[in-house]
């Protein structure tokens, strides 16, 4: 058998008529920076995400970035950052002179730690990222609190985490806000590079709203330093046509990981673990496996296709391994050598899931 890990180019073939008018009448509007198509889609996103505010931005990264800078982060601030994260975290922290301060995940969710965050802060932190990491909420009543009882802002990166819910209230506005990407491969995936952010503070959005267009309200008039990051009409228009899709998708990308937890050996396989008040939307189903290599080398031979979401931690990454050379974060380093992401997406058959669950199964056991 044959599975990829996932077929970015079936939401396109599923959509593709109201995709196709979408963008004819992006084409067609002569409008080719912001406009209708962009406010249009923040408009619904928002809505969606139960948020006041949603501001597009060029990807994911500048999403962070941006609203860190609009929480006035800069040089020589510290912001609490997962131990176990994609770089981009981190690399948003630094992008504003700040310093990432990383705080180990709870091993049975891969989320940040509440309970290990307040020992990290000092005099300089200013901000609590969490991370909704694979599509699963971040424990956030306790970051919140432990935020708001040291003065600190809370900016959730929820990249992963489009239409998830923490004790049945959508991502989007627990935080002070929301960082968003629209990466090809995510829940909700653009054509091309995109992101956002959702906030409920109205100061948070506009500081944003300048940042992303030179600093510049009307043209010509640059009231601070800004950058160039906004949402591509056209990717607001086919982002607008999936949105409707989401909630759908979402659920058969549940159903698939459902049939991953009740169906595959466990013995030595970790499975997810989800709390009672997560409702994950499985951006990612990840496992873990002491012999995590050997067993995605016998998948791969076998047709299907895994990959590892991260093999390399972000303190060990050439990036910062200068800065983090003595640090020790054993729970994220025993995660990058043991996870491992199974295909799931709402577009696979029934029929490719059982036989990723067969296969592996079966690898397990003849390991035994």
């Amino acid at each position: 058998m044959s599975v990829p890990f996932l077929d970015v180019g079936a939401a396109y073939r599923e959509l593709q008529a109201e995709i196709d008018q979408a963008v004819n009448r992006v084409l067609k509007s002569g409008t080719y920076i912001l406009g209708r198509e962009v406010e249009e889609f923040e408009s619904r996103f928002a809505a969606y995400c139960d948020t006041s505010h949603c501001v597009g931005v060029g990807n994911g990264l500048d999403a962070l970035h941006l609203a860190l800078r609009a929480m006035g982060v800069g040089p020589g601030d510290e912001v609490i950052v997962p131990s176990n994260t994609y770089i981009a975290t981190w690399l948003a922290v630094s992008q504003c002179g700040a310093v990432p301060v990383p705080v180990e995940p709870i091993e049975a969710t891969f989320n940040i730690d509440p309970d290990l965050i307040e020992d990290a802060i000092t005099p300089r932190c200013k901000v609590v990222l969490p991370v909704h990491i694979y599509g699963q909420p971040a424990n956030l009543d306790p970051i919140l609190d432990i935020a708001r009882r040291h003065g600190l802002r809370v900016l959730e990166d929820a990249a992963q985490a489009h239409g998830a819910r923490y004790k049945g209230k959508r991502i989007g506005a627990h935080g002070d806000a929301v960082a968003w990407s629209f990466y090809p491969g995510k829940n909700l995936g653009a054509i091309g590079d995109g992101g956002a952010i959702t906030t409920n503070d109205a100061d948070i959005a506009d500081k944003i709203r300048l940042l992303r267009n030179y600093g510049s309200r009307v043209k010509y008039q640059n009231e601070r330093l800004g950058f160039n990051s906004r949402l591509d009409p056209l990717q607001a228009a086919i982002l607008s046509v999936k949105l409707k899709y989401l909630d759908s998708w979402n659920s058969r990308r549940t159903a698939f990981a459902d049939k991953y937890q009740s169906c595959l050996d466990d013995n030595d396989l970790h499975l997810p673990f989800v709390p009672e008040w997560a409702e994950p939307v499985w951006h990612l189903f990840v496992v873990r496996y002491c012999q995590r290599d050997r067993l995605q080398r016998l998948l791969r031979e076998s047709g299907i296709c895994t990959l590892i979401h991260y093999p390399i931690p972000p303190h060990k990454s050439e990036a910062y391994k200068g800065d983090y050379a003595d640090a020790k974060f054993s729970v994220a380093d025993d995660l990058a050598e043991s996870v491992l992401s199974l295909p799931i997406g709402p577009h696979f058959e029934n029929s490719e899931i059982a036989g990723v669950i067969d296969n592996t199964n079966l690898l397990l056991s003849s390991n035994e």
